[in-house]
């Protein structure tokens, strides 16, 4: 007999499973984003109120999804917010698949992946602010409710609970259809998602602020947003690419602190620790992007660079000749200070630190890299390599002054005592 501890943990995985499917679906239908997560809630509590006693359906998000539906007619009607507005909302219900009546379930399926893809490309709209985009996404395809994303990016509560409000009004405001966009405005708006979805992911490996170095959950909701494009998007070859790539770096997030949560870099990792099975994951999906004819994207560069490391079984194997060239295709097409300065490391390492830091040199005035903690941290590196200690813990303590991260400061104070040591 299922008791009711278990039908209740049975109702938050379905939740957590099914919120995201239930949002996009209502959303098509109400053409609000807040009335949509008003009726999914709706149908949760509902859920916890019914299903202790008649225990779990066969088909539990086609139970939550009817009764979602029902609510949001409800709500029309007794608001009596227009007979035109009830009577659209009843039409999408009665003009789903025909053997919707006998199983919503099979309706669901048929149109979801339009509908997550439809959310998807709309909570990140390029008409909102990147953060606003992160926030939004987070909370309705992440699932992530507004404490857990504020804990993530170390933000007040009420300022991440005011930019998903803020970002669904302007939504609602703007008038933005709720579709996949076509031609030149899908693929500017495919970039956009998939930055958004990077972004999330690089949070979570490496920490702008706080006392963690790395959040693997906010690394695991953006590899399974990435994964769940990639189903719904099977022609996009850079969103494979994305996946690739996320999946290959994460492959190390097992190694990349200590027992004490202590940064530990890519050259003195234990790759026993890597998680292999996510490294093979991750070439597939490459294999695939290359398949599509995506060699030359972003992210599939990206990935191959990634690639590099993840076949390499010792640091010592690493083909640091090919990293540094194809980190120059990627300079040559989205060209960035950043990527110059990871070239510079990879040439660091192909043909020595004074070939690298002749590269730091050249850029370390770019207006884009004055508050770059990573500049002073990667040139104070190559400096201790050429036994320039003084000046190398001098560009150490730069560094460490600048991050906001409390493991890495702690990493590079350690570093610019260790060269004040000789």
């Amino acid at each position: 007999m299922t008791t009711e501890s278990e039908i209740h943990r049975a109702i938050t995985v379905t939740w957590k499973i099914e919120r995201p499917r239930l949002i996009a679906g209502l959303t098509r239908m109400v053409r609000d984003i807040s009335l949509a997560e008003e009726f999914a809630q709706d149908a949760l509590v509902s859920a916890l109120k019914a299903w202790p006693e008649t225990g779990v359906p066969h088909n539990p998000g086609a139970w939550l999804m009817q009764t979602a539906k029902r609510r949001a007619i409800d709500h029309f009607r007794h608001k009596a917010m227009a007979a035109t507005k009830l009577a659209e909302v009843e039409r999408g219900i009665e003009n789903e698949q025909p053997d919707v009546v006998e199983s919503l379930h099979e309706a669901i399926d048929d149109e979801v992946g339009d509908d997550l893809l439809r959310l998807m490309f709309t909570s990140c709209h390029p008409i909102l602010p990147p953060e606003a985009r992160i926030a939004l996404t987070l909370r309705l395809l992440g699932g992530l409710t507004t404490e857990e994303i504020a804990r993530a990016f170390l933000v007040a509560e009420p300022t991440i609970g005011q930019r998903i409000v803020r970002a669904k009004k302007t939504i609602a405001q703007a008038g933005i259809p709720f579709e996949v966009p076509r031609g030149p405005e899908r693929a500017a708006r495919l970039g956009s998602v998939l930055s958004v979805i990077y972004l999330i992911f690089n949070e979570g490996y490496s920490a702008t602020a706080g006392q963690d170095w790395i959040r693997p959950q906010l690394c695991e909701e953006a590899m399974r947003l990435g994964r769940v494009l990639a189903r719904l998007a099977p022609e996009e070859s850079e969103v494979h690419a994305l996946v690739a790539l996320m999946e290959i770096q994460a492959s190390r997030l097992g190694a990349r602190t200590d027992r004490s949560g202590a940064p530990v870099l890519l050259p003195d990792q234990d790759r026993g620790r890597w998680d292999w099975l996510l490294i093979e994951r991750g070439l597939q999906a490459l294999e695939q992007a290359l398949a599509l004819g995506g060699a030359d994207g972003p992210y599939a560069l990206q990935a191959a660079i990634a690639a590099c490391h993840a076949r390499a079984r010792k640091a010592a194997d690493t083909d640091w000749s090919r990293i540094a060239a194809l980190y120059g295709i990627l300079m040559a097409r989205t060209p960035s200070a950043v990527i110059e300065l990871n070239r510079a490391v990879a040439v660091s390492m192909a043909e020595g630190p004074a070939a690298g830091l002749a590269l730091v040199d050249a850029i370390r005035d770019d207006p884009a890299l004055a508050d770059y903690h990573l500049l002073f941290g990667v040139r104070g590196d190559m400096l201790s390599r050429l036994g320039r200690q003084a000046e190398a813990a001098a560009e150490f303590t730069r560094a460490a002054a600048l991050t906001r991260n409390a493991r890495e400061r702690d990493y590079l104070l350690g570093r610019a005592a260790a060269a004040e040591r000789g």
